[in-house]
């Protein structure tokens, strides 16, 4: 193609001839994707197809620093006319390309899209691409890129999970900056030895999790398989709710999930977690799934956050209790007063340093782990230990005593009693 200057590492042609029509980048740091944003944007515009081919940065300032440049490198001689005022470009034939920042969302409204590029999308303003770009797609069937370094668990990470669990038309890549040949190995080793280990993680690996917990290390949890340590004690279910999935699937992103906690607390006070039970539910399935932790371990209490969503779910709850005959009684639990950051630190943290608590291996383990390793950041939900959490203001523990007191009264009246 004369007058383009078009290059690619190995990783950019093999994204850039896979057929998925939604595709989503996590790259670190230097490792090439403003280059690659800026080629598949010339390659559409070019493409002979009817549309506008756009580029959306997170602010109009930083569209302009990050690609206007990049495109007059890569195009050359084929751009016959350029507006830096409105920041597009004409390339050969009329074909233009149009450069736009996610805090103006009312200037992306009204455009037929044939091909988009979002960089660096862990950093737009919530909600613009699900409300107005993602309609602008539509007529066209237009095509999508999202790339970005991430930023802890936000809306690029709703999108880079859309590939990953192979929803129709998405495809992800993660790639590291290692996955750059002509980035300096040596440069990489530098920086890891002088910056914060999350941080490196981030930048240059693409990692999705936010900054590490400062109360919480999750490599000094302990687990079991079986209970045979255990001493005496008794099992407690504590509920955390969110909202409630309507029935009818129309589903909130990034929601809450509801959290159930099913513990064993033996007579020395160590938790051992038998079990936590997750997920947006509906009220149906919340008030299923209560009954049958309930049938199944037999608790002494069962908790449930007092509030609007444990009011709803009394209801179907108390219609299971009358349909199989089996009623327990519902106690309320409240924050206290409390913030949740501190309520939860009070109830968990010594009991982890001092190996009180005790988890088993399960399914849950990765997702509790995931919370703890980066709470309390707002990135990433603390459903599962809220719920945790919970059991410290239900769990009864008995204190004995190795001291032997005899009862040495004996009346000196019997009828008077002393």
């Amino acid at each position: 193609m004369a007058g383009v200057n078009i290059s690619l590492l190995p990783w950019q042609e093999k994204v850039i001839n896979d057929p998925a029509r939604f595709k989503v980048i996590a790259a670190g740091r230097r490792c090439g994707k403003t280059h690659f944003a800026a080629v598949t944007l010339i390659l559409a515009a070019l493409d002979g197809k009817p549309g506008m081919t756009m580029y959306v940065g997170p602010t109009m300032g930083l569209a302009r620093d990050l690609m206007w440049d990049k495109l007059f490198e890569l195009a050359g001689d084929i751009i016959e006319a350029s507006n830096v005022n409105n920041l597009e470009i004409t390339l050969s034939g009329g074909n233009k390309i149009t450069l736009k920042g996610s805090d103006r969302p009312d200037t992306l409204r009204g455009y037929s899209i044939k091909h988009l590029v979002l960089d660096e999308f862990a950093f737009h303003k919530e909600g613009v691409f699900d409300t107005i770009l993602r309609p602008a797609l539509a007529d066209r069937k237009g095509t999508a890129l999202f790339i970005s370094t991430p930023e802890g668990r936000n809306s690029f990470y709703d999108v880079y999970m859309n590939g990953e669990a192979g929803k129709k038309g998405w495809k992800s890549w993660h790639l590291t900056s290692r996955d750059n040949p002509l980035l300096d190995p040596e440069e990489l080793e530098a920086a890891k030895e002088t910056m914060a280990g999350w941080q490196y993680r981030q930048e240059f690996e693409a990692s999705f999790d936010a900054k590490g917990s400062e109360f919480f290390d999750s490599e000094e949890f302990s687990y079991y398989e079986t209970l045979g340590d255990r001493g005496n004690g008794d099992y407690y279910i504590a509920v955390d709710l969110a909202g409630f999935e309507s029935d009818r699937g129309n589903k909130t992103k990034r929601r809450d999930n509801s959290a159930m906690s099913i513990v064993f607390v033996d007579d020395s006070g160590t938790w051992w977690v038998e079990d936590i039970q997750y997920g947006r539910w509906t009220l149906d399935e919340t008030a299923q799934k209560i009954f049958e932790a309930v049938d199944k371990y037999k608790p002494i209490s069962v908790g449930i956050e007092k509030g609007i969503a444990q009011q709803a779910v009394m209801n179907p709850l108390q219609d299971v209790m009358r349909r199989t005959h089996r009623v327990f009684r519902i106690e309320l639990l409240s924050h206290g007063n409390q913030k949740k950051e501190d309520r939860i630190l009070w109830a968990l943290q010594g009991r982890f340093e001092h190996g009180k608590i005790k988890l088993k291996q399960g399914d849950w383990n990765l997702t509790f782990v995931d919370e703890a390793s980066a709470f309390p950041s707002k990135l990433v939900h603390d459903d599962l230990l809220d719920s945790l959490a919970y059991i410290d203001q239900m769990a009864i523990v008995p204190y004995a005593s190795d001291l032997d007191f005899e009862d040495e009264y004996a009346p000196m009246d019997a009828v008077a009693g002393y």
